[in-house]
This record gives C-alpha cells, sequence and structure tokens, in this order.
C-alpha cells in the first residue's frame, strides 16, 4: 500500500509496535515479557504488538518468546544467521513498511533489559508534543549510567563526538541507544528517502547512520532521561569495541549520499 493511500486509510486504533532485536538472549526474556506486558497495559488505548528479530540465536530464544509472550500479540522474525543488529532492525523495518500507517508509532530497544520499559509512557506523551523521534538518553538531565563496562561508555562518547564534529549533527545528546520511539511517519518518510529497510549497516553504528539520516531529512528529536543499569542484564554486551569504531568510520564516507538522498525528499 502507497503511503498516500495509508493516509487516506489510516483512521481507527493506532497501533504501537515495539521492534526488539535478539542474540543468544534466553536468560533476559522473562523479565523482557514481564516489561513489555506492563507497557502494553499502560498504552491500552493502543493496539499493541511485539516484533522480535532473533538474529541467529543458538540457545532457543525464539521458542522461548512464543511461550512466555502469553496475551501479548508477537511476531518472530528468524536470521539463520547472526547478521548484526543493524540488519535485524532492517528487518523489522521491512517487515512493517506494508503496515505501519503515519498515526502509528514505533519503538525500538534492547531485548537485554538495559532499557527500561517503564519509559514507554513517557516517550509516548513526549512524541505528542510533535517530535518526530524520541530517544531514551543516559546523558540528559536526570539520567545515568550504572555498573556498565568502561569500553561502552567510551564508545558512547566517540559516537557522539563523531556525530557532532565530524558529521555536523548537533543538540543530541545519545546517538548510539537502541531504545528510541519513532512516529509512523517519520518511519515512512525514511522509507521513502533510504529504502524499505532504511539502515545499510549491519552493526552497531547503524543507530549513528539512522540519526545523521534523521538529521539531513531535518527532523525534530526529543529526549527523555534513562538510568543505564548494566546490572538489569543477563550475560555480556555484544557489543565488540573495535569492530563499531571502524563501523563509526565508515559512516564518514556515505555522509555526502545520504545528503543527496535527503535532499529529493525535502521537509513538506
Amino acid at each position: 500500500m502507497s503511503t498516500d493511500a495509508r493516509i487516506e486509510s489510516s483512521g481507527g486504533r493506532r497501533a504501537l509496535y515495539i521492534v526488539v532485536p535478539v542474540y543468544n538472549e534466553a536468560p533476559n526474556l522473562e523479565r523482557l515479557f514481564e516489561g513489555l506486558r506492563a507497557a502494553a497495559r499502560e498504552a491500552a488505548e493502543l493496539d499493541v504488538s511485539v516484533v522480535l528479530v532473533d538474529d541467529g540465536s543458538a540457545d532457543g530464544t525464539p521458542d522461548l518468546a512464543r511461550a512466555l509472550a502469553e496475551d501479548l500479540e508477537l511476531t518472530v522474525l528468524t536470521h539463520g544467521t547472526n547478521r548484526g543488529p543493524g540488519y535485524a532492525f532492517g528487518t523489522a523495518f521491512a517487515h512493517l513498511a506494508s503496515r505501519v500507517r503515519p498515526h502509528d508509532l514505533v519503538v525500538t530497544m534492547e531485548g537485554d533489559n538495559t532499557s527500561r520499559t517503564e519509559l514507554i509512557g513517557k516517550m509516548l506523551r513526549r512524541a505528542e508534543e510533535g517530535h518526530d523521534a524520541v530517544f531514551a538518553s543516559p546523558y540528559a538531565y536526570g539520567g545515568g549510567i550504572l555498573h556498565t563496562r568502561a569500553s561502552r561508555v567510551v564508545l558512547s562518547h566517540i559516537a557522539n563526538a563523531f556525530v557532532k564534529e565530524f558529521i555536523g549533527v548537533h543538540g543530541i545528546l545519545t546517538v548510539s541507544s537502541f531504545f528510541r520511539l519513532y512516529r509512523g511517519s517519520s518511519l515512512l518518510r525514511l522509507q521513502e528517502s533510504y529504502g524499505e529497510r532504511v539502515v545499510e549497516r549491519d552493526g552497531f553504528e547503524s543507530m549513528v547512520e539512522l540519526v545523521m539520516k534523521m538529521a539531513y531529512l531535518q527532523m525534530s528529536i526529543s529526549e527523555v532521561p534513562m538510568v543505564l543499569d548494566g546490572t538489569r542484564r543477563v550475560g555480556k554486551s555484544k557489543m565488540s569495541t573495535r569492530r563499531t569504531v571502524v563501523g563509526y568510520l565508515s559512516l564518514f564516507g556515505r555522509k555526502r549520499a545520504w545528503q543527496r538522498r535527503s535532499a529529493k525528499y525535502p521537509p513538506s
């Protein structure tokens, strides 16, 4: 269905799609689904659906997720091999391309419980102020970082500095977090400009790629504070420091191409 057709048929209850990429997260799923059910209850005025993208897990993550979903509407998309979080998000965005309507909402988040699902309600309310996207930020006033590997904190600072100084995107405190809310209309604009998958990069740098593309489309991004607490996660972070730094550097070479693409789709 075309974007114009979806605008014409966008009546009825709004949908909230919660996108969760997972890779060997079986130990974290019970707590994750408890949080998702609580978020769905708080957003009772919306039709809540969870889109879980399993990125080649070998620990039974997909089957356990289906067993834990209970009354949640759950779609499980699977990759035969591990492709990376950016590829997983691209799979979810492509899945939503024919489903999401301009007035719907899309949340993306980590599957290891470091994304605080209790913040989804606050992010929804902030989006109602007219922002294209809302990011949960440990660097916003009231946020913080606890019990997290120093290398991950350093990578976050590198990403922020890289985006501000080399890419020319300013005014955003957190550019690498998965935990975000997008308006359906914003996702549709990104897809119109950059294709159904939206992101090209397969790794963790894909989150910075998305910020760049949103900035080039002159989208409005707001942030809400979040405390990032590593003790909420069972197991280790899947992020590779070396690979992620190389990924950040690779984005610079795509800057002009993405700017040219966005220039074809100016703000309406």
